[in-house]
């Protein structure tokens, strides 16, 4: 595993979030966690959502729209606080949330640690860490990772026909793909002006999958000129075409090829992924796969997947699998060494994940 680099996540703890009692995780450059549906997969990527919520002063809002009880592990009867430890390194920023009677949430405590600064105040509804930050006291090594967040989460779920993503985008909306890729349009348009070898990256990436991909066409609305407007051209075709003519698996594609093959100033330390398989077909997840890994040697890549397809192109010490017990989800690495017989017969991961040798399935 390569160095880990300034704003990657090198742990994680967290205690009494949604199906988590207790986790107490290692991450390395590469992490694909296995899981039937319900293990906890999705409940470990969106402690990432409610974190990003606290830094932007966004918690209350937070907690009203998700509802106190589905967030912590079985409910306020069994759980009266949420505790998550972030490590980067030697630097740590953790919280510890409790629900009150009214139905919201505030700090017991919130901390952050680093080789010279030991800083924790608590008993607030929003988070105060920026205070500290712009007073100096916290270590400017620090600053960065939570101003502007080292991590970032992505879910290309949505492609119904009212999805963000196939929609006009403004012109100021170039600064980072959002997590959704709702400035799809407006980004590969800074790309191709700005960074054209990454958007020629992007293009051939896509042909490779969709072979009749020509280009896109960017170009603002006659109407508004601050909107950039998504359309693409087919080879062999001298007409526009709309992205509702892009399969769903198509368009999902290309929101993974524009987040891992932008230029890496731009990309996040750590790039999480919720179910990056979703609507794929078998080859485009090979392709996804190779980038990703490509990525992972300058940046941190998580992923939560479901994908036999998927799994088969990494290696075992990036797995972690996840299981729902009666205590609650459980996530552990997987040890190569318990499976080199299995490998050396020309067993893939994928094939062993099927016959349940390790978990992430459905327990009966």
């Amino acid at each position: 595993m390569s160095e880990q680099k300034q704003g990657q996540l090198s742990r994680i703890v967290i205690k009494g979030f949604k199906s988590i009692k207790e986790c107490d995780l290692e991450l390395k450059n590469i992490n694909v966690l296995i899981g039937a549906n319900g293990a906890g997969k999705s409940n470990f990527i969106s402690i990432f959502e409610m974190l990003q919520k606290i830094l932007t002063g966004d918690l209350s809002a937070y907690a009203l729209k998700k509802g106190i009880d589905p967030l912590l592990y079985n409910g306020k009867e069994v759980t009266d606080s949420i505790l998550a430890e972030f490590y980067f390194g030697s630097n740590l920023y953790s919280f510890e949330l409790e629900w009150t009677d009214n139905d919201s949430l505030f700090f017991r405590e919130e901390r952050v640690e680093t080789d010279n600064t030991n800083w924790r105040d608590g008993g607030y509804r929003e988070t105060k860490v920026q205070d500290a930050l712009s007073t100096a006291k916290i270590d400017k090594e620090i600053l960065q990772t939570l101003q502007n967040p080292g991590w970032r989460v992505y879910q290309f779920n949505n492609t119904s026909p009212t999805s963000k993503m196939k929609a006009e985008s403004g012109v100021g909306d170039y600064d980072t793909l959002m997590w959704d890729a709702s400035n799809l349009a407006i980004y590969l348009y800074h790309l191709r002006e700005h960074y054209p070898a990454s958007y020629q990256k992007i293009l051939k990436a896509i042909q490779r999958v969709t072979p009749f991909f020509k280009d896109f066409e960017l170009k603002p609305k006659e109407q508004n000129k601050e909107q950039i407007v998504l359309r693409w051209k087919q080879k062999d075709y001298d007409g526009t075409l709309l992205p509702s003519q892009l399969s769903d698996g198509t368009l999902r594609f290309i929101c993974l090829m524009t987040l891992l093959l932008q230029p890496e100033e731009l990309q996040p330390a750590t790039i999480i992924i919720d179910e990056p398989e979703l609507g794929l077909h078998p080859y485009a997840i090979s392709i996804f796969a190779e980038f990703a890994k490509k990525a992972a040697a300058k940046r941190q890549i998580v992923l939560a997947t479901q994908s036999v397809e998927l799994l088969d192109h990494f290696e075992p010490n990036d797995v972690i699998v996840v299981d729902r017990t009666a205590n609650g989800s459980k996530f552990k690495r997987l040890d190569a060494g318990q499976l080199t017989a299995w490998l050396e017969d020309d067993y893939s991961l994928g094939e062993l994940w099927n016959k349940n040798l390790f978990g992430g399935r459905v327990s009966r």
